[in-house]
């Protein structure tokens, strides 16, 4: 287990400069600490779909990635906001990977970060018979999923 509290200071410090208080909730999980902003002020990085909270979590990455180690990452969130969109990418990806083993046509997912496209690498995995495969040369690329051959 890493120790987060640099990161948790850094984030109170961070939302302290925003004008808002929100207490910062630790939760280990296999993949790396989660930290999870709650609070009724917290909603204010959810906002517009969630770009400010994006913008947060790059620079904590930037910041702190080191420090976790390599097969570890620091996740943040608010209110639940990415826990939520990460269950429904998941639950989508596998929807489409079914899909193309039923039709034989393939299914593309996207433009998506590298975080996200990660989670759908890996929720398409557990569907035998399709693979996925990241298309594009920019941050954000599509997955496309298709019949393994």
């Amino acid at each position: 287990m890493a120790d987060t509290t640099p990161i948790v200071e850094f984030l109170q410090r961070f939302t302290s400069a925003l004008g808002i208080e929100t207490p910062v909730d630790v939760q280990d999980t296999p993949d790396g600490p989660r930290l999870n902003l709650s609070g009724e002020q917290a909603e204010l990085l959810v906002r517009r779909r969630g770009e400010p909270l994006k913008a947060l979590q790059h620079i904590v990455d930037t910041a702190f990635a080191r420090r976790i180690g390599e097969n570890q990452r620091i996740f943040v969130d608010a209110l639940d906001y990415r826990k939520g969109k990460d269950a429904e990418l998941r639950q989508m990806a596998k929807f489409l990977a079914e899909k193309v083993k039923q039709s034989g046509v393939d299914q593309q997912l996207g433009p998506l970060n590298p975080y996200e496209r990660r989670l759908v690498h890996m929720a398409v995995a557990e569907v035998p018979g399709v693979t996925t495969e990241s298309v594009g040369d920019a941050f954000s690329k599509t997955v496309l999923i298709s019949i393994r051959k």
